[in-house]
């Protein structure tokens, strides 16, 4: 009898495995739970020789581990996925630093410049008079 059970366990075992490899990514956590719940029963069965409680205790206690497993991994994919983007919007806020930094070294790089002389004479405006003066035009090529 104890051989009979161990040998259908297995089987199931066996099968959820199989169903496990072939299924999507979005059907594991279904099959993680039944593994689990299996898992657990059979550890409980084996554990309590046969007490139905017990099977009933490990099952459950198989599907809480599973669904704990589950849930710390949400956690850390969430966290990750957090410092992921963090660091996204850093990256992105240094870029257009840069960026600026760039522009205005480009701006105020002098590569042609050339003033010119411009002779501004003696002149009345509005009653002011100004002295004649030189001023210089600058020109950037």
């Amino acid at each position: 009898m104890k051989t009979t059970l161990t040998l259908i366990m297995f089987r199931t075992l066996l099968a959820a495995l199989v169903v496990g490899l072939f299924a999507g990514c979005a059907a594991t956590r279904p099959i993680s739970d039944v593994v689990g719940g299996a898992g657990g029963a059979y550890l409980g069965h084996e554990l309590s020789n046969g007490d139905p409680v017990a099977t009933a205790a490990g099952a459950a206690g198989g599907v809480i581990l599973s669904e704990g497993l589950h849930y710390a991994a949400k956690k850390q994919a969430e966290k990750a996925y957090a410092t992921g983007y963090d660091k996204g919007k850093s990256d992105a806020v240094k870029q257009q630093y840069w960026l600026y930094v760039s522009m205005q070294r480009q701006r105020n790089q002098i590569s042609s410049v050339r003033l010119y002389p411009v002779q501004l004479p003696e002149q009345r405006i509005d009653g002011v008079t100004f002295q004649p003066s030189t001023k210089y035009l600058r020109i950037e090529e």
